[in-house]
């Protein structure tokens, strides 16, 4: 039954091993090596093969502009509001569908020059020697390029490679797409600059610029695109408002070509201040037209009261019919002309009101002041009505519309509302002055009904004149006003800082930005698999895992063994993994003489799986007793995979199971090594029962008989941790030494060695520390400790032991340089 102390190794996990981790992190120096390479050389490519991006900015102010013929005296007035909604209306008209399109046609910017370089196509809008003018009635070819080679300053290659014999063209006056009959193949004829061409498939003429490049001979490749596609991408234009100024705008794109950006930015501050000037000065062209209207007719009335007045005049004497009724008739002009007006006010007022109840487009509204309507509300809200409607159409194809139609329409019909109220109540006091009028007029009637009839024949016909003259003077006056208003206008847009190319702008790639972030990921990668391998790695690292798992003593430190067999302490008797077996031995004979073990010494050899260096261990610790002159054997007692016998160059034929059965007599099973003193049994062929051979008492004499011929006893037995035998066989030796490998052995297989020992499974255990590897996977100077393992410190080794040189190119080079330094 497992007990509660066997889960103490799960507690002790809970704490991380910096130390640990950084010594594990710089054994995996290659990584971060290989990691730095592969980064820089990413960064080196996205350096070169990436476009350089540029960054083009314009700054424009936005503020109410005061007409300098607005005076108290103007009777066209015009109010516009302020600067406070206005910016927001620019911002949202500058990324509207509707605004661009205007710009990318008239740029043209559906058209790419682009040059192939190593790496990418190049946009040279800007830097070519010729411009292609098309019209735009013909159709182009849609998507593919058309390559242009200046063969001199006048002609031209120009080259067209079709696939199929079908090919999609655009015709940008309509946008429309159809598709043309081709030549399959490559379609190649010289032009000259200037000449019209003429194809199915291709309508164009090709114009020179003053051009000073270095290359005017490359080959450039133009390509119509789609253009509703191209009005997309320059939607994306940035529009920000200055937050310490608010009517403040800066417009800023990127891309790149920079001649392309400066030219956009540019056109399209050029064109929002021509549709805004147009805009402002839509109440004067209202009016202006309304005039215009209004004299046209009263020209008619003019001359025809005047053609009568004319007919009247020769066959009268004017100057006797005048006699005593100028004064009726300028009563009359008087009191009509004033009739005339109010007239005309009621007229307005009527056609505003039915037109404010059935129109939903208010832009055409003519001024109320052209009728001589002068009362604040009625001009201000009719200016503000119309400002309101020319705004709302700027929406059509806004990306934030909606948001925006649903304000307007709410301002819409507040103006509307409150017109419609100003126009009633205005009607009111006109009706009843035009009642006080007519009553003036009918009066004046009555007094010169008594005047003969040639005198009343005269008032009527130049009553009717002088009414429309005076109507036909003040129409022009109004218009003349209009007109002056109109020329005087200034666009509430203006250029603070023009875009330019000043050779800046150079927002990536950033260059030395990339290798920075290169180094950073080329350590960070290597870094994290570090952390992950070594977070998740359940194995024993250093001499601090076992100290912290186990209280069992740590006997000794193997270092990695270099040579190809397991013989390195008899092949290599000088060398550093020589002297720690010589080291284990001396504490092996300490620990025989602390138990007082006289006679034959027997040792047990194991370990927790296959593979953690038990036969390494038990040939090279059987060496060191051999080559100390005392009679030695190895008894290889892992039945089930025997191993020990390849070493020695001698057969399996043999061995402890033959005795074991009862076949064989110890002598015939005991086989001679090369080594002096050094003997072996192997474990012969492998039985169906090995657990039971171990246990029975032919085991037990086969113990006894070796102990009278041999000093040492070394016992090479299965793991530990995955089958019984060498707990059988524990009974039989005077120490037992536990084998663990560095980054093999388990860290739980700890706790249950430790649960063994406490129940007495296994006496007198101690650890060997096998495959270390501290100068070359560590850095110089950790040492394996306790005075073990490839050296005694720095220097303090040299001339006791060989130099093992590491193999490998780095591995050789760091080793050579460090011993050349005394540091190895």
């Amino acid at each position: 039954m497992l007990d509660v102390k066997d889960f103490t190794f799960f507690d002790k996990q809970n704490s991380f091993d910096f130390k640990g981790f950084l010594i594990k992190t710089i054994s995996y120096w290659k990584w971060f090596v290989v990691g730095l390479i592969i980064t820089f050389s990413i960064a080196h490519q996205v350096n070169v093969r990436k476009q350089k991006i540029y960054g083009i900015e314009t700054t424009i102010a936005v503020k109410e502009e005061n007409n300098p013929f607005f005076t108290s005296n103007t009777s066209l007035v015009f109010n516009w509001g302020g600067t406070s909604d206005k910016v927001q209306m620019i911002s949202t008209t500058l990324k509207s569908r509707s605004h661009n399109e205007l710009v990318v046609n008239k740029l043209e910017f559906f058209i790419d020059y682009m040059k192939k370089t190593k790496y990418f196509l190049q946009d040279v809008y800007g830097s070519v020697p010729f411009k292609v003018n098309i019209d735009k009635s013909q159709y182009q070819l849609l998507d593919q390029f058309v390559k242009v080679k200046m063969l001199s300053d006048n002609t031209y290659r120009l080259t067209v490679s079709f696939q199929s014999d079908k090919a999609e063209v655009i015709r940008y006056s309509d946008n429309k797409r159809t598709v043309v009959d081709v030549p399959v193949g490559e379609f190649s004829k010289v032009y000259r600059l200037g000449q019209v061409v003429n194809l199915p498939f291709l309508n164009w003429k090709l114009t020179p610029v003053n051009y000073e490049g270095e290359n005017e001979r490359e080959e450039i490749s133009v390509r119509f695109n789609s253009f509703d596609n191209t009005v997309s991408v320059y939607k994306g234009l940035r529009v920000d408002i200055d937050e310490k100024a608010g009517s403040i705008l800066k417009l800023s794109m990127e891309g790149t070509n920079k001649a392309r950006m400066v030219d956009y930015l540019n056109e399209t501050v050029n064109v929002l201040i021509t549709r805004q000037l147009e805009n402002k000065n839509k109440f004067a062209e209202n009016t202006i037209n309304f005039i215009d209207e209004t004299l046209f007719k009263m020209e008619k009335e003019l001359k025809t009261s005047g053609d009568n007045l004319k007919d009247f005049s020769k066959s009268n004497n004017i100057i006797d019919i005048e006699e005593g009724g100028l004064t009726y008739k300028n009563q009359l002009v008087t009191y009509d002309t004033q009739k005339d007006l109010v007239e005309r006010k009621l007229a307005y007022l009527n056609t505003l009101k039915n037109y404010l109840k059935n129109s939903v487009d208010f832009s055409k509204l003519p001024a109320p002041t052209v009728v001589g309507i002068e009362e604040p509300n009625i001009v201000t809200n009719v200016s503000k009505l119309i400002d309101l409607s020319i705004r709302r159409t700027e929406l059509a194809y806004s990306i934030k519309g909606e948001v925006y139609y649903e304000r307007i329409d709410n301002e819409i019909q507040s103006v509307k509302k409150a017109l419609l109220e100003n126009a009633n109540t205005l009607k009111t006091a006109l009706q009843f002055d035009l009642n006080q009028v007519n009553q003036k007029i009918q009066g004046v009637e009555a007094e010169i009904g008594r005047l003969p009839e040639n005198k009343l024949e005269w008032l009527n016909l130049s009553r009717k004149y002088d009414l429309s003259d005076n109507i036909y003077n003040t129409y022009l006056q109004k218009r003349s006003e209009a007109s002056i208003v109109k020329a005087a206008n200034l666009s509430d847009i203006q250029f603070i800082d023009p875009a330019k190319d000043v050779g800046s702008g150079l927002l990536g790639p950033k260059t030395s930005v990339n290798y920075v972030l290169a180094f950073f990921v080329g350590l960070l990668v290597p870094l994290v698999l570090v952390f992950f391998i070594f977070f998740i790695s359940n194995s024993i690292q250093n001499i601090e895992d076992i100290s912290s798992l186990t209280k069992l003593p740590l006997i000794g430190i193997v270092g990695v063994k270099h040579s190809e067999t397991n013989l390195s302490v008899f092949e290599r008797p000088k060398s550093a993994l020589s002297e720690s077996f010589r080291a284990i031995r001396s504490s092996l004979q300490f620990l025989y003489k602390k138990q007082s073990i006289e006679g034959t010494k027997t040792l047990m050899l194991t370990s927790s799986v296959s593979g953690e260096g038990k036969t390494f261990c038990s040939i090279n610790i059987a060496t060191v007793f051999a080559l100390s002159e005392k009679k030695t054997i190895i008894l290889g007692l892992d039945l089930r995979k025997p191993k020990i016998f390849d070493d020695f160059n001698i057969q399996n034929d043999v061995g402890a199971v033959n005795y074991l059965i009862g076949q064989k007599k110890l002598d015939e099973v005991i086989q001679h090594t090369h080594i002096p003193y050094l003997d072996v049994i192997t474990s012969g062929p492998i039985p169906p029962n090995p657990s039971e051979l171990i246990m029975g008492d032919s085991m037990k004499t086969m113990m006894e008989e070796l102990k009278t011929k041999y000093d040492y006893i070394i016992l090479d037995t299965p793991p530990v941790g995955l089958v019984s035998d060498a707990l059988e066989l524990a009974q039989f030796c005077d120490v037992s030494l536990y084998i663990v490998r560095q980054n093999f052995t388990k860290k739980e297989m700890l706790t249950l060695l430790n649960n063994r020992a406490k129940r007495g499974e296994l006496n007198n255990v101690s650890i060997i520390f096998n495959g270390y590897e501290n100068k070359a996977k560590y850095g110089v100077g950790y040492g394996y400790g306790y005075g073990y393992g490839y050296s005694y410190g720095y220097g303090y080794g040299s001339g006791y032991h060989e130099d093992e040189e590491p193999t490998g190119f780095f591995a050789k080079w760091k080793f050579r340089i460090l011993r050349k330094l005394g540091l190895s």
